[in-house]
């Protein structure tokens, strides 16, 4: 559905899909396809910290650290000074992580999206940061448009897109956002290796 939405506007136009984790690739995919465009994964890990059910940050798989625009500048001082030393050795974790599950396929080609217009896909937005660290990998990049396309998203999510991207696809909005599995039938999402080989085969089909 989100593919036929595009299909008319995007069709003959130079697009990128950046699909957000793996649940992000099986949408990307099909959108992909239909536009004939290249496939990419930006994968982020959430850094949490104890008794915080919010993430505190993320950091991308090129090692770029964010704080989660859902705290105030204070409340971040505060968690800062308190768990600066975790922080830290979370942020190698996950780094370490990423690496890991990024093995040989290396980062995403920044090449691939210049002068694009990008089409950020997730299975669904539980709130604005996942779309936020998206944004932050993005912005260093000359593009033409930043699209954002999912299944789902909650009303934080649609608000803070209604300020940062040129188009919004989403196919149903909710108020109080359980967690993304729960809006699906079937929770099928392949393995993370059977995830990579579809993105290297879309990107061999429209490179």
């Amino acid at each position: 559905m989100l593919a036929q939405q595009l299909f008319a506007k995007y069709r003959y136009e130079n697009c990128a899909v950046v699909a957000i984790g793996d649940g992000g690739v099986i949408v990307g995919a099909q959108i992909a396809s239909e536009l004939h465009c290249v496939l990419t994964m930006l994968m982020i890990e959430e850094v949490l910290l104890p008794r915080e059910p919010v993430a505190v940050g993320g950091i991308l798989e090129d090692g770029t650290f964010s704080f989660n625009n859902a705290y105030s500048a204070g409340e971040i001082d505060e968690l800062v000074s308190e768990y600066h030393g975790f922080i830290e050795q979370e942020k190698y974790t996950k780094f370490r992580h990423l690496n890991q599950l990024m093995g040989s396929g290396g980062l995403i080609s920044r090449d691939l999206l210049r002068g694009h217009n990008i089409i950020i896909v997730s299975d669904g937005f539980r709130d604005a940061f996942a779309l936020d660290m998206a944004l932050q990998f993005i912005k260093m990049i000359a593009v033409e448009k930043v699209i954002v396309a999912t299944p789902i998203a909650s009303i934080t999510a649609i608000d803070r897109m209604h300020i940062t991207v040129d188009q919004i696809n989403c196919l149903s909005v909710v108020e109080d956002y359980i967690d993304t599995d729960h809006y699906f039938d079937t929770n099928d999402v392949p393995d993370h290796q059977t995830i990579i080989n579809v993105i290297e085969q879309i990107v061999l089909n429209w490179r």
